[in-house]
């Protein structure tokens, strides 16, 4: 290479270009960045074909797409599990995440109770308005109307749902059931085809709620509690033990696994410890999160998936990848990008087929 400098000669002098470093630049600098060429780039699955040749957070989100899309086309045909935190409803993500259920690209969910609880709320009849994060929240709260960052909420319609909650749980038998079961049943309560809930019902989708107690579905289990407190009544019991047992179920009878962590949180660290909690070791085949938060605090929802390498929790030799973005951008892009390339065609479904002390599954 010539190294002959007209206005900067005695850096000639500096540089080195033995063989091993010929042979090494060369490696380093064969992929070049490619700009991004709008009058090309007309659909999703375009954009982010052209991001795998970008940076920063725009390859990023390119490479969880294509963990994605490994993850779907695995022939070992991986258990896909989802975890779901922040305010995914409220900022318009309801029909994305029913939709990658329709299309069979997600097999089990672990959710925060306040994501399926909108989720249920917006089943119910009611809606999420578009508001500003520089409202008076004190006259917000003389009208009854709750904030979630730039969207409002009806302070009623919660009330009112969680009184539907309430008298829901009045209708079950009295003995003992996990999250799964319970929302289950609840779902089937729903014949709203955009819902969650009820798509996860109607498909056999397993969702787990782990800290099912802190949401507004809570309230409602809370309320339920009092009423039968104070009429003698028997009430039910929600077994978390019993979720434990029944996700642990689901990692050991797949070949493999793959996660989506979609923000962090107990979802996040739940669908983690799955793949630990009794005798399967191999940790997760494919990983790939969506967060807006960074390692150095320390948390869980901005860890690394090379930490959960440590714990055994992803496998030393999974395919992953981390876009750093905000949910509502990020997921939208990413299986946008599935749905319009089209690589879960003809993938087949899990069946999942409980008994009292085991699972079975098979495809359909």
């Amino acid at each position: 290479m010539e190294t002959n400098f007209k206005f900067f000669s005695k850096k000639k002098e500096e540089i080195r270009l033995t063989p091993e470093v010929i042979a090494e630049r060369k490696a380093l600098l064969s992929q070049p960045v490619e700009p991004v060429d709008l009058e090309k780039a007309v659909t999703i699955k375009d954009l982010v074909e052209s991001w795998k040749d970008c940076g920063i957070q725009s390859r990023s989100l390119a490479e969880c797409a294509m963990v994605y899309e490994n993850m779907l086309t695995d022939p070992d045909r991986p258990t896909v599990m989802i975890g779901l935190s922040g305010a995914l409803i409220a900022g318009g993500l309801r029909k994305v995440l029913s939709t990658m259920i329709k299309k069979g690209i997600v097999d089990v969910i672990v959710s925060t109770g306040a994501i399926l609880y909108q989720d249920y709320y917006t089943a119910m009849g009611y809606r999420h308005y578009k508001g500003t994060p520089n409202a008076d929240d004190s006259a917000l709260h003389d009208l009854y109307i709750d904030r979630i960052y730039d969207a409002y909420v009806d302070e009623i319609g919660f009330v009112k749902c969680d009184d539907a909650i309430s008298e829901f749980c009045t209708t079950l038998e009295p003995r003992r059931y996990s999250t799964r079961e319970f929302l289950q049943a609840l779902g089937s309560t729903t014949k709203d085809d955009d819902s969650i809930l009820y798509n996860a019902y109607k498909y056999g989708v397993p969702v787990f709620c782990p800290a099912i107690a802190d949401s507004s579905i809570g309230i409602g289990l809370a309320g339920y509690y009092r009423w039968a407190k104070k009429n003698g009544a028997e009430t039910f019991v929600l077994d978390v033990m019993q979720d434990n047992f029944e996700i642990a179920q689901i990692v050991l009878k797949s070949k493999k696994t793959g996660s989506i962590y979609v923000g962090g949180g107990v979802p996040k660290n739940y669908i983690n410890d799955a793949a630990v909690m009794l005798d399967y070791t191999r940790g997760h085949s494919y990983a790939f999160q969506i967060t807006a938060d960074a390692p150095h605090w320390g948390g869980l929802t901005g860890s690394t998936l090379d930490e959960a390498k440590s714990w055994g929790k992803v496998s030393a030799k999974a395919t992953r990848a981390t876009v750093y973005t905000e949910s509502t951008i990020g997921l939208p892009l990413i299986v946008g990008y599935i749905l319009q390339k089209g690589v879960h065609a003809g993938r087949k479904r899990l069946r999942f087929n409980w008994k009292e002390n085991g699972l079975d599954i098979d495809q359909y």
